[in-house]
């Protein structure tokens, strides 16, 4: 269990007379499930942000598990981001073995609905694969690069 201060836990913002409450990036962490490992550092899941909004913009990311299955059986490469608060788990859990075995890189982020706003959609999104692609190759090479850096959880 992650033990997060009172004060880390939420950054709150009034509009109008709406009072909105954001969690912060520990506090989301701390709401993963178990096998969210790999879980991608803050830094990070900005960046794997930022590629999958690229992608997004160019169509070519694959959303939602019936999308990035049928990608994988086919033989695309890429890298796979996983949504770490999916519930419940049996949803994504086949996913990380599928990647080891089609030697795709593979990480967890902490929540869905941060996945989803970030290919430009209004609903949560449990998982997103990347492909390669020429508009966004430098930010892909980074993720992948980093992705790799890692700690593996079969070491």
């Amino acid at each position: 269990m992650v033990a997060i201060k009172e004060e880390e836990m939420a950054e709150e913002t009034t509009v109008g007379d709406v009072k909105l409450v954001e969690l912060s990036y520990e506090a989301k962490c701390a709401l993963t499930i178990p096998i969210a490992k790999p879980l991608a550092p803050k830094k990070l899941s900005k960046k794997l942000y930022k590629c999958c909004k690229a992608a997004a913009k160019t169509k070519s990311a694959k959303r939602g598990t019936k999308e990035v299955l049928k990608s994988m059986r086919k033989g695309e490469k890429g890298f796979v981001v996983i949504a770490g608060d999916v519930s419940p788990i049996d949803v994504i859990s086949h996913f990380p073995a599928l990647c080891e075995e089609h030697k795709l890189p593979y990480v967890y982020v902490p929540t869905r609905s941060d996945l989803g706003a970030a290919i430009g959609s209004n609903t949560p999104c449990s998982i997103v694969m990347v492909p390669k692609g020429e508009e966004y190759k430098d930010k892909y090479k980074d993720c992948v690069k980093s992705i790799k850096e890692l700690p593996s959880i079969y070491t």
